[in-house]
C-alpha cells in the first residue's frame, strides 16, 4: 500500500533567477519557475496523459533505441508540420503561455523527453541545427525527480563542466551562441529515481 504520492518526494530547489557567467553562452536558470502545487498537477497528468513512444537513434555507426520515451507537438501551420500530429493539451498550451510571458518570445513546438529511471539519459550532444537554425533558443522546463544537466565547451578544454540540478518545476532558458559552443548530457544514474519529464520548447519550422 503507498502511504504517499511519488511527488512528495520532488525537490523544488531555491526560489530565484541565476544568470551563469559563461563564455560564449547565455544561461538562464530559474528555480520554482512554476509552484509546487502547480508542479505536482502538471506531472501527474503529463506524465499519464501523454502518448510517449521509444524512438531509434543512430550511435557509432549503429542503430539503437534511445534510452528515454518522447513526444512531440507543434502547430499546425508550421511548414513542414504533421496535420496528424497531437493537438497542444490545454495544460500544454498553459505552460507555453508562461514561459512565453517569462522569455518574451513565441515558441512553435515541443519536444517532451520522459526519463523513467536511472536507466534513461541523453548523452553529450549539441541540438540539430537543420529545423531550428545555428543558434537555436530553448526553453527548458523539468517536473518530477531532480537529475543532473552537464554542459562542456566544444573547444575550450580548460573551461570546467558545468552542473546544474534541475528540480521540479524549474525553468532553463538556452539562448545565443550557446549550442553552437556547448554540449549538454543528462547523465544516467545508479540511484533509483523516480520519473522526470522535460519539456524544451523550441522556434522550428518558420511559418509561411
Amino acid at each position: 500500500m503507498t502511504l504517499f504520492s511519488d511527488t512528495e518526494l520532488f525537490a523544488t530547489g531555491l526560489k530565484g533567477k541565476k544568470i551563469f557567467d559563461l563564455p560564449d553562452a547565455e544561461l538562464i536558470l530559474i528555480d520554482n519557475f512554476f509552484a509546487k502545487e502547480e508542479s505536482d498537477r502538471f506531472y501527474e497528468r503529463i506524465l499519464h496523459q501523454t502518448k510517449w513512444r521509444e524512438y531509434e537513434m543512430e550511435m557509432y555507426d549503429k542503430i539503437v533505441t534511445a534510452p528515454r520515451m518522447i513526444s512531440w507537438y507543434e502547430d499546425k501551420d508550421n511548414v513542414g508540420a504533421d496535420p496528424n500530429g497531437p493537438d497542444w493539451t490545454y495544460d500544454l498550451l498553459t505552460i507555453r503561455g508562461r514561459v512565453e510571458r517569462e522569455t518574451q518570445l513565441e515558441f512553435n513546438s515541443l519536444l517532451l523527453n520522459l526519463y523513467r529511471n536511472g536507466n534513461d539519459g541523453v548523452s553529450w550532444h549539441s541540438d540539430k541545427e537543420h529545423n531550428s537554425g545555428p543558434d537555436p533558443i530553448i526553453a527548458s522546463v523539468t517536473f518530477g525527480e531532480t537529475r543532473m544537466f552537464r554542459l562542456r565547451h566544444k573547444f575550450r578544454k580548460e573551461i570546467p563542466q558545468v552542473e546544474i540540478p534541475l528540480h521540479h518545476g524549474s525553468f532553463l532558458l538556452m539562448s545565443g551562441t550557446t549550442n553552437s559552443f556547448w554540449q549538454h548530457q543528462v547523465p544516467k544514474t545508479a540511484r533509483d529515481v523516480l520519473p522526470r519529464i522535460n519539456l524544451t520548447f523550441r522556434r522550428t519550422n518558420r511559418k509561411s
